[in-house]
């Protein structure tokens, strides 16, 4: 009877110290390596660069094309891109403008 009390008292908080330990640890994995863990997070952070990135690259090219599109709208058109636009259009070039064809 003291051997069975004796044992009961020392392998119960034992056992619930393992099984304790062995949720705690389960967590910690799940907390490191799981869907919404840190591992995800930096994934999605890098991601996240990688997108503001491109919109920042598209920020710019669009307000590029803004201003080429309101030289276009004024009163007055910017010379130079009418005649820009007007040598790709009809395919012509300047008597003084140096061609140079790659093979």
């Amino acid at each position: 009877m003291v051997v069975r009390r004796r044992a009961r008292a020392i392998l119960l908080p034992l056992g619930l110290y393992a099984v304790s330990i062995l949720v705690v640890g389960y967590f910690l994995h799940e907390a490191e390596s799981g869907s919404r863990g840190l591992e995800a997070k930096r994934a999605l952070k890098i991601q996240a660069y990688g997108l503001q990135q491109e919109l920042d690259a598209t920020k710019a090219d669009r307000t590029e094309w803004e201003r080429r599109v309101a030289l276009l709208r004024s009163d007055q058109i910017d010379r130079d891109l009418l005649e820009e636009r007007a040598r790709v259009v009809l395919g012509r070039v300047h008597p003084n403008d140096v061609v140079i064809i790659n093979p």
